[in-house]
């Protein structure tokens, strides 16, 4: 069976710390429900553009938002029916995420990580190449040899096992997820190697990328680490493609070691991760009023939520100040607002004039 070889470095450590402590922060902050959409909603957008403009899409990030949302957009018929199916892997590894997370108990966690079989995998493909390969050959391994080059420069980056050992090299990596003994792994490095595997062994003529992006996600959430569906890792991949590029190639230079690709991609994560959790801090209500609230989210406008980060950030909330806060909307809607903070205790108010305050409960 495969059996990957790295080894455990500082660095990855230290981002394997930052990971962990990032995902404490965010599974257990109390969002509304409003911005645990619209967190995902952001997430999925990223993955979906950045996940295909690393593959030479190029519809920008408004454009395939706009896909997404159905609407029409000018471009390239190929770049906007990859952003079509790229969302529809996304919701797919979403769902069977949701599946393993409904079910709950460890035997429903083994019984989901079947899931992760060849069957699986020949169908992230249709969906990824859906209406831009011919569907026989959707699903497909390759049978020709084939080199894979860098979009951008047009450089080869590497060359693929040859087409005859693509289904013995699929089993190997399938067998390797679903090993008992591949659970001392952390979730983090299993899914930075099955990423890599996948795009090593190159199964399908194209989307090999997208397909090994995808599984690598899934497996997060089949593990675990799905982290609310707040992240997506394809930004920091295209961020810099010349470097996502490099740190899969190493593995090769490195005669076989793992060791630097899980560097990146443990360095991407936490990069991703931590960004999350600043942005979910700013939004999320402080310790003590979520113990006060039995530690249950409640559901805030976004109003309201502007208005905790100026009380934070100020101390205080004056009526004088409503203008600046909130220009074009009315004193009384921004009563109303108060009132209802004020309601569930996060907002108390100082005086009875028009010159009180409003300061955190």
């Amino acid at each position: 069976m495969y059996s990957p070889k790295f080894t455990i470095t500082n660095k990855i450590l230290k981002n394997i710390g930052i990971i962990e402590a990032c995902r404490e922060v965010i599974d257990n902050a109390p969002l509304l429900p409003y911005y645990e959409k619209k967190f995902q909603d952001e997430a999925i957008v990223r993955t979906v553009h950045f996940g295909t403009h690393i593959e030479g899409n190029e519809l920008d990030l408004n454009q395939a938002e706009n896909v997404i949302m159905g609407k029409d957009v000018v471009g390239r018929e190929r770049d906007i029916q990859e952003v079509i199916n790229y969302r529809k892997v996304a919701e797919h590894i979403g769902d069977l995420g949701e599946e393993l997370k409904e079910k709950g108990s460890a035997q429903a966690k083994s019984e989901s990580m079947k899931k992760i079989d060849e069957d699986l995998v020949r169908y992230l493909h249709k969906l990824t190449l859906r209406k831009i390969l011919p569907q026989e050959n959707t699903g497909v391994y390759r049978k020709t040899q084939v080199v894979v080059k860098n979009s951008y420069t047009g450089k080869v980056s590497f060359r693929p096992p040859l087409s005859i050992a693509v289904p013995f090299q699929i089993k190997e990596l399938i067998a390797f997820i679903e090993s008992p003994s591949e659970k001392d792994i952390h979730p983090v490095l299993k899914s930075a190697v099955v990423h890599y595997e996948l795009v090593r062994i190159h199964p399908f003529l194209d989307g090999n990328g997208r397909v090994a992006r995808a599984l690598s996600t899934l497996i997060l959430f089949l593990e675990g680490y799905d982290i609310r569906k707040f992240f997506s890792l394809e930004e920091y991949f295209d961020h810099d493609s010349q470097e996502y590029y490099n740190a899969l190639q190493s593995v090769e230079k490195n005669d076989g070691d793992l060791t630097y690709w899980l560097e990146y991609f443990t360095q991407g994560l936490s990069i991703e991760l931590s960004k999350i959790k600043e942005k979910v801090e700013r939004i999320s209500i402080d310790a003590k009023l979520k113990e006060k609230l039995g530690g249950k989210p409640i559901l805030l406008t976004d109003r309201q939520i502007k208005i905790i980060e100026y009380v934070q950030k100020t101390g205080y909330l004056q009526n004088k100040a409503f203008p600046q806060l909130f220009p074009m909307i009315s004193e009384d809607t921004i009563l109303n607002e108060l009132k209802g903070l004020m309601k569930v205790g996060i907002i108390r108010k100082q005086g009875i004039t028009k010159a009180s305050k409003y300061v955190m409960s």
